[in-house]
């Protein structure tokens, strides 16, 4: 269709770590931006260098996963499917958060907190 493309929302930033629900004001297409917290944040050191990453909802988890995650293993694609489960609300949250947690000593990231210890 001619002319759809133009209908659609336009981001000034990157809408993927973003669940968006449409509803409606006055005959236009309004975009609510939700994220689905899921307890304690979790820190991660995911680099040599030190960096370090906070996730703290189920959208950041699911961006780093599909996006930024340095391996493609069975842990990864446990905790991918585990996500979307929880963001379609056919799983929990804790289920999610302990695959993530899986995927990230597979992946060689180590907490923030055992660092700190060393």
């Amino acid at each position: 269709m001619a002319g759809s493309a133009s209908r659609r929302p336009r981001f000034s930033f990157d809408p993927a770590p973003f669940v968006c629900v449409a509803g409606s004001v006055l005959g236009r297409k309004q975009y609510t931006l939700i994220e689905i917290q899921w307890g304690e944040p979790l820190s991660f050191v995911t680099s040599p260098a030190g960096d370090v990453q906070t996730f703290s909802t189920l959208e950041q988890a699911r961006y780093w996963l599909r996006r930024r995650w340095p391996v493609s293993d069975e842990a990864r694609g446990r905790a991918l499917d585990r996500i979307e489960a929880a963001m379609d609300c056919v799983a929990s949250v804790g289920t999610a958060r302990r695959a993530f947690i899986s995927a990230a000593k597979s992946a060689g990231f180590v907490p923030e907190n055992l660092m700190m210890q060393s």
